[in-house]
Parts: C-alpha cells; structure tokens; sequence
C-alpha cells in the first residue's frame, strides 16, 4: 500500500534530533563513539548494536529498545510517514538507546563497519511476490551478502512474516548462503515453545498484531552467520 504523502513530513523529521542520525556514513566504524555519545557517563562499556531493517511506524523496535536497555538499538527506514511516528514514539518514550536512519536498506553496507553489528531484525518485509522481483525480497542473498559484512560473526538475523512462499525462500537463501536457522517456526503464536523464545519473538511488530487477531499464522526463523568467507 502506498502511503500518501504530507506536506512538511520532511521537516518535521528534521525536528527529532538527537534520534535521527542525519549523517550516518560519518559514523562507519564508530558506532560506539556514537552511543558513548549519545549515553554520556551512562555508558562506560561497548553495548551490542541491533539493527531493524525497515522499521515502518515503530512500534516494535520502540518496544525492544525500553525493556532491553543494556543494547543499542538502530532503525532504518525510507519512507517518511512511518519513520515520523516512529520518531514521534521515541521522543515520548525518551529512549535514549535508539536512534533511526532514513535510508534505504541498501545503504547499510556504506553505514556500518566489519562485524559491527551483532543482530539484524526483519519484520514483515515487502514479499515481492513476482519471481522476477526476487532480487529485492530483503532475505535475497544479494542482501545477505551485504548483511554478511557488517553482522558479527555469531550474530542472527530475526525474520518474521505473514507470507509463507516468502519464508521458504528466505529459509533456503540462508542455508545456501553461510547461515544456520535456529527456531524455525511456522505457526508462531501457536507455537509450544514460544514462551521460551527470546522476547523479540513475541513483541508485535503493528502488522503482526493485525495478521495475528485474524488468525493468520506468522513464521520466523533464527540464522546465525556462521564465517564471513
């Protein structure tokens, strides 16, 4: 669906400092100086950095950054009437461990340094049902390998989705790309051993309340970069 643009959308984006992070590039291999930045005497040692591709209106990653405050937490996303609210929800949480970036997720690899990052988040990403779309369904391995050169080795991928042709490419696209799934689930809220995921298991992200009330299933899988050769 596309979203209907408003007029001033982009200033008022402008306006929401210090959560968005208006030159990202400058910070390529620093991230840490930045939240030392950021946190001041609040942070005395390196903190893990996670990252959500495509946050949309904000709801989940606002969520994990207050009840996980000992990470960072990053968001990137492009389109302006989404990162609004999800900017309007960090300033009224006062969440100092996390900011957001409006990019495109391509731009991730000229952001973040080798292995700085140690996880990614994918909620409810854009399916591109159409085979001649693949390549830019976000778990396609031309992605992967970009994700590959900023996530720490040992770091996960989270990917959730409502659409199950989606989750069994992305499934084979990790395998045959250098990552291990763990946790594959493709019934999440019915699953028995959902109360012992981790809790970014069951924050909803704004979609995935919506799918859930209706009855749809969610599918999420775990994949764990194993080596960056």
């Amino acid at each position: 669906m596309r979203l209907r643009r408003i007029p001033g959308t982009r200033e008022k984006i402008l306006q929401y400092t210090p959560w968005l992070v208006t030159e990202p590039t400058a910070w390529q291999g620093r991230w840490q100086d930045y939240i030392a930045g950021r946190l001041g005497s609040q942070q005395a040692e390196p903190m893990e950095i996670h990252l959500e591709l495509g946050t949309g209106r904000g709801r989940f990653i606002n969520e994990m950054a207050r009840d996980c405050s000992d990470h960072f937490w990053i968001g990137a996303e492009l389109r302006e009437e989404v990162l609004l609210n999800a900017l309007e929800l960090a300033k009224k949480g006062e969440t100092p461990n996390l900011a957001f970036l409006w990019i495109n997720v391509e731009q991730t690899v000229d952001i973040f340094g080798v292995g700085e990052v140690d996880g990614i988040y994918l909620n409810f990403s854009d399916p591109w049902p159409k085979a001649r779309h693949a390549k830019r369904r976000l778990t396609h391995r031309r992605f992967l390998e970009r994700y590959r050169r900023y996530l720490k080795v040992g770091g996960k991928i989270r990917f959730k989705t409502d659409n199950e042709d989606l989750f069994r490419f992305s499934l084979e696209e990790f395998e045959a790309n250098g990552f291990a799934l763990q946790e594959v689930t493709f019934d999440l809220h019915n699953d028995p051993a959902l109360s012992s995921m981790e809790l970014s298991a069951r924050v909803m992200t704004e979609y995935e309340r919506r799918f859930s009330r209706r009855g749809m299933p969610i599918y999420r899988c775990e994949a764990v970069l194993c080596s960056r050769d």
